[in-house]
């Protein structure tokens, strides 16, 4: 769920001018799950642009403390939402930990790195959404070392169904700057794409996992 559609559509715009989202139905990206996919985004790339990280981060700073109230701790997850999560929680003026994929192998063998506490709130901070497993993975870590899950909020997510039924399962609630289905509208709307390349891309959030490549 968006938080809000003024800043669904703004953030859309935003990722499309600076490329972190990258529409080609014609010569499809190969994801790294193996899906074909005719959209790439790399939010990674918020961080280099100044305006637009600090638009992003006030915009999670203002829904966050809206929707879930100030939590004690703001968690990102590794690691492609470090940096905004750790800017976010500047803002805030609120402790930062981190999530890894999994536990180190050596040292203290931490998968969250940095210093909390069990039972306080924490809100996990997210680039990307698409299935949701990682991000999920990253809430069961907090929440086996205590933590008290309030919520995630993430830059954009796919929409697909699975995401939605693994947070539903996982009972956790997820609030996006923008969705696929706000980006589309905007690329349409701005002359992105052409009409047969909307229909491509409609098609294929539907059916990702699955989607034919060869276009019509």
């Amino acid at each position: 769920m968006i938080f809000n559609k003024d800043t669904a559509e703004k953030t859309a715009e935003l990722l499309l001018q600076i490329n972190a989202i990258k529409l080609n139905p014609g010569n499809p990206f190969t994801w790294a799950s193996g899906w074909k996919s005719p959209i790439y985004c790399d939010n990674r790339l918020i961080l280099s642009f100044p305006a637009i990280r600090n638009y992003v981060k006030d915009a999670f700073c203002k829904h966050i403390e809206q929707q879930f109230g100030k939590p004690d701790v703001i968690a990102g997850v590794a690691t492609g939402a470090i940096g905004i999560g750790m800017l976010v929680a500047e803002s805030m003026g609120l402790p930062f930990v981190y999530v890894r994929p999994e536990a180190k192998k050596h040292g203290r063998q931490n998968q969250v790195e940095g210093f909390l506490q069990k039972g306080q709130n924490v809100v996990v901070i997210e680039d990307l959404i698409s299935t949701g497993s990682s991000s999920l993975n990253a809430v069961e870590a907090l929440r086996a070392a205590g933590a008290n899950i309030k919520g995630m909020a993430a830059i954009f997510t796919y929409g697909f169904e699975v995401a939605e039924d693994n947070f539903k399962q996982a009972k956790i609630d997820l609030y996006t700057l923008s969705n696929y289905q706000n980006l589309l509208n905007l690329a349409v709307a701005k002359n992105y794409v052409t009409e047969k390349e909307e229909q491509t891309l409609r098609e294929w959030s539907v059916t990702p996992s699955t989607w034919n490549t060869d276009l019509k």
